[in-house]
């Protein structure tokens, strides 16, 4: 009996999402050409090519920052429970930071962290 309504609820939520979709593209309007087509930036026409290359190292630096933002918020649970774990919730945060601070490492040595 549980599995029916699960599968009730899910045929109704295709159903809805399906039938929303079919209305609104019956219902949309549809008049392409002239301004539609162009290319829009902030209400300026493009000078050049709209390709820029931007240098790799930007993207290296804010995925490293991620990786250390995303470790404090795992550090801050297990300080929470620090004192009921004990001894092992401590190896086992070190072995975290070990690993952590191995890929700092890396990232130190291959030139990630250098902004130019």
């Amino acid at each position: 009996m549980d599995y029916f309504v699960v599968l009730l609820l899910f045929g109704l939520a295709i159903g809805l999402v399906s039938s929303a979709l079919w209305i609104s593209f019956l219902l949309a309007p549809r008049n392409p050409g002239g301004i539609k087509n162009e290319p829009y930036e902030c209400g300026e026409q493009t000078i050049g090519s709209s390709w820029v290359h931007f240098n790799v190292g930007y993207y290296l630096f804010a995925l490293i920052f991620l990786i250390f933002d995303v470790e404090a918020a795992f550090l801050f649970p297990w300080a929470v429970v620090f004192r009921e774990v004990g001894f092992v919730a401590f190896i086992e945060a070190g072995l975290f930071i070990l690993v952590l601070l191995t890929g700092l490492a890396y990232a130190w040595k291959k030139g990630v962290l250098e902004w130019v």
